[in-house]
């Protein structure tokens, strides 16, 4: 089997680059918490925008940080792995889990 990547370059793939994401965060098992958060507050971005201007209320919606012309908002958990690759998430480690 014959691969398309060549040496020293690695196409963007859904994921991305693991080893990347992990340089911007402690461990998995904190990518995918913040992935996850992030994702959600996306997918809320996503579904206030299908609405008419009109029919828009004030809310938490958290706009892409990532070029949004080069994004799929049928794709909210790439477009969070996007943001982490940037380095353009932050995030606090709490008792209670992840801010």
């Amino acid at each position: 089997m014959q691969s398309n990547i060549h040496k020293g370059t690695m196409s963007k793939t859904i994921f991305g680059d693991l080893d990347l994401l992990l340089e911007h965060t402690d461990s998995k098992f904190s990518l995918v918490n913040i992935a996850t958060k992030r994702a959600r507050q996306l997918n809320n971005w996503i579904r206030v925008q299908q609405q008419p201007p009109m029919d828009r209320r004030e809310t938490y919606a958290s706009e892409p940080l990532v070029d949004q012309s080069d994004i799929n908002p049928n794709k909210p958990v790439s477009i969070a792995l996007d943001e982490i690759s940037e380095g353009r998430i932050a995030y606090q480690r709490t008792k209670e889990g992840i801010k």
